[in-house]
């Protein structure tokens, strides 16, 4: 049987579309004189499939962590389907699914205990609970393994049952801190296909990778932070053409690719990727 990673009733129970599924003001986190997060107003429509984006230590992770609850923010709103999450946490939380960048699994459950941990803690009955958990452990190929502890997994496996964890419930909201790490292409393709059908069924989902090709081909909406600030958010067409509007008369029979727009927008190589040749290590020819 095909899993649904979405409540079929999901559709029944959608944020108005006026209404941000995500929208932060002025968020910031410090950690002592150290701004990891900087003023960041960021909005997410219902639906949307929403890659964000930055290199390494730009802010991607703390972000996530304040927009789940798992990191308090120093200043700053965080609104989720059109509510404070500070005042309305464990509610909230119920409609969210998280996949971190530390996984964060019990290592010494099997699968379907960890599962079916994660099942109750949401609130689904026994039955629910053990339907799907079985359903999901099918779905990401794990069934064969369901005597060996999380502990002894690989790391793609553990990456695919932290999925798994995350979708249980049906979330309206999945976020995922680089969930393609470690995963080999045929799992991707199968998970890229759950998420898919997700978006499809109406839940959004909030996307951070370094895999820039892999966000090109699902995200619809982008936003880009460098050193704790946003620099650039918005459709990929309308961050495209703002590219291309910087670059008049060049020629180019094809449109601009994410990897082109990211290295414009942050100015690194003047947006080739090619490091100048000051930055060139001569000793490697």
């Amino acid at each position: 049987m095909a899993y649904e990673a979405a409540d079929p009733t999901i559709a029944d129970t959608l944020v108005a579309p006026d209404i941000a599924a995500v929208r932060t003001l002025a968020l910031t986190r410090r950690f002592g004189d150290f701004t990891a997060v900087d003023d960041v107003n960021l909005s997410v429509a219902p639906g949307q499939f929403f890659g964000f984006l930055g290199p390494n230590g730009a802010g991607k992770s703390t972000t996530i962590k304040m927009l789940t609850g798992l990191l308090a923010p120093t200043s700053g709103t965080i609104e989720i389907l059109g509510e404070d999450f500070t005042r309305n946490a464990v509610e909230l939380k119920r409609q969210i699914g998280v996949v971190p960048e530390g996984l964060a699994l019990f290592g010494r459950l099997t699968a379907p205990e960890y599962l079916t941990f994660v099942g109750r803690m949401y609130g689904l009955d026994k039955e629910t609970t053990r339907q799907r958990t079985a359903e999901l452990l099918d779905f990401m190929s794990l069934s064969g393994e369901s005597k060996k502890l999380v502990t002894d997994f690989s790391h793609g496996m553990q990456k695919k049952l932290a999925l798994a964890a995350a979708v249980i419930h049906g979330p309206r909201i999945l976020f995922l801190d680089e969930p393609f790490e470690g995963v080999d292409a045929i799992a991707a393709g199968t998970l890229k296909a759950m998420l898919q059908g997700m978006i499809a069924r109406g839940a959004t989902i909030f996307l951070t990778s370094h895999v820039l090709e892999i966000v090109e081909r699902l995200c619809s909406h982008v936003a880009i932070i460098q050193k704790g600030r946003l620099v650039a958010q918005g459709s990929l067409e309308e961050l495209r053409e703002g590219v291309e509007a910087q670059h008049p008369g060049s020629g180019r029979a094809e449109k601009a690719t994410l990897e082109e727009i990211f290295l414009n927008v942050l100015g690194a190589g003047h947006s080739t990727g090619v490091p100048a040749p000051e930055q060139e290590l001569s000793w490697l020819g």
